[in-house]
């Protein structure tokens, strides 16, 4: 097998993952994602569905900025917040590990 078609057969093996595979093994850790306002809600409502929808979140928007805003609670309460005031800026989520 040549060197292009071990790569071509190692990212066609990627792309067949599952891309929350790395979590579904690492649950009980904090996890941190930046995200683009523009996707945020779709983001949330998706970790709510895979990690439940009670699971805490933080999400910051312009860390270090005099704008600096931080919304904290279960993923449904965030998703309902963002949903009525509209997300901007550079967002950072921290998701919450699985408790014993």
């Amino acid at each position: 097998m040549n060197v292009s078609a071990l790569k071509d057969s190692c990212h066609k093996k990627k792309r067949k993952s599952d891309p929350f595979d790395l979590f579904t093994r690492r649950k009980k850790r904090t996890m941190i994602f930046y995200e683009s306002p523009y996707r945020l809600v779709k983001t949330l409502t998706q970790f709510a569905e895979f990690f439940g929808a009670e699971r805490p979140v933080s999400v910051c928007r312009e860390i270090s900025k005099i704008h600096e805003e931080s919304v904290r609670g279960t993923l449904t309460e965030v998703i309902a917040h963002f949903t009525q005031n509209e997300p901007r800026g550079e967002i950072v989520i921290v998701l919450s590990g699985k408790e014993d």
